[in-house]
């Protein structure tokens, strides 16, 4: 691909690989970036995971069934191949030309207050199969050096705020909500703000058979259950300062199970949107704007109920010209970059860590030759 004059005079092609806490799909995102403050997306693709895909992901969650769970493992990277070979046919672009991969891996299990932190898929294998590199593992390192290990993502935010009025507030609703505030300086806050999506898609599939409350119409035909919506809160989570990241299954979906299916949909949706508001508080500066990523801002009934208790512009992140479905896949080759450049990727503000540090585990193909970074 000739170097486009609009440009930096270096740039990288890299492809992020993403599977969220969701477990719906695996989204691909190319762009190309100076792994600082240029970035573009340039082609994505995005795979929906099968039914029995999905199910099969969800008997290894926290490491169960560790025979099962190489298998799963192999199956997923396998996927990764595929998906970057139909990338690059859709895009017409040659696999030579991609410089490096991340890979975010799929995650089993996430447990910062005891330091593990586990992503299935194999970034060796990967970059042997594709003959191209790969950084996977973005979380341990941070972990190590006492952080949370997540979120990862501010740095990417920060980049594509650099043109923004601030301070700015990125919320991402996957599984796991997170927000990343942004103030003029570039000084970043961020952290786990409760739960996203996971237990909604979860109460859905258990009593309906649909992957998601659509539009959040089974959501917005209920009323929430106050009593349970205080249970869910009572979690000690909600009462630690940030930075502070969760697995998505910290909390207990027992709670709402008494509750019709609307009156439970409703319960969890507003579980969600009170998380994200409680951090209001805790931030130094009121954002002039929210924008909302992740499958969370397709949710009509949450991004009303959001504007409401927000009391300020919340707009989905495409109101900047962003893609929010391929978003966080970008965000991971944008730190794959870094990785290649010794730039760090999480900061004492986002993660906790100690100081600022760069993180990821490189992969080279076997072919030495073919390495190009």
């Amino acid at each position: 691909m000739a170097q486009d004059e609009k440009y930096p005079e270096k740039t990288y092609i890299a492809v992020g690989m993403m599977t969220g806490t969701s477990m719906d799909g695996l989204d691909v995102a190319a762009i190309r970036t100076d792994g600082k403050d240029f970035t573009r997306l340039i082609g994505f693709t995005l795979i929906p995971y099968e039914n029995d895909f999905h199910n099969l992901l969800k008997t290894v969650l926290r490491g169960q069934d560790k025979e099962r769970l190489e298998a799963v493992g192999v199956a997923l990277t396998q996927m990764h191949a595929l998906a970057l070979e139909n990338l690059l046919l859709k895009m017409g672009l040659d696999v030579k030309e991609v410089d490096v991969i991340g890979m975010h891996g799929q995650t089993v299990l996430h447990e910062p207050e005891k330091g593990r932190t586990w992503q299935i898929g194999d970034g060796q294998m990967l970059a042997d199969m594709t003959g191209v590199k790969v950084v996977n593992d973005f979380r341990s390192a941070d972990m190590k050096a006492g952080g949370q290990g997540a979120p990862l993502i501010p740095v990417y935010h920060r980049a594509l705020a650099k043109k923004l009025d601030k301070p700015v507030a990125f919320v991402n609703i996957g599984g796991v909500a997170n927000l990343t505030w942004i103030d003029k300086r570039g000084n970043m806050l961020a952290c786990d703000t409760g739960p996203g999506n996971a237990m909604l898609d979860d109460w859905m599939r258990q009593k309906t058979g649909a992957a998601r409350d659509e539009n959040g119409e089974t959501a917005a035909a209920g009323k929430v259950d106050k009593a349970a919506l205080k249970k869910l809160l009572s979690h000690p989570f909600f009462s630690m300062p940030p930075p502070k990241s969760l697995d998505r299954d910290a909390f207990d979906p027992s709670v709402v199970e008494h509750l019709s299916v609307e009156d439970g949909a409703a319960t969890l949706a507003e579980f969600t949107v009170e998380g994200i508001t409680r951090i209001v508080e805790l931030l130094p500066e009121a954002p002039r704007k929210w924008l909302i990523c992740g499958g969370g801002r397709h949710n009509a009934h949450m991004m009303a109920r959001l504007s409401q208790r927000l009391g300020a512009s919340v707009e989905p992140v495409e109101s900047i010209d962003t893609n929010g479905d391929t978003l966080e896949a970008e965000g991971f080759a944008y730190m794959a970059v870094r990785n290649m450049l010794g730039l760090p990727i999480s900061f004492p503000g986002t993660t906790g860590v100690r100081e600022e540090m760069t993180g990821g585990v490189l992969s080279l193909p076997k072919a030495a030759e073919t390495a190009k970074l």
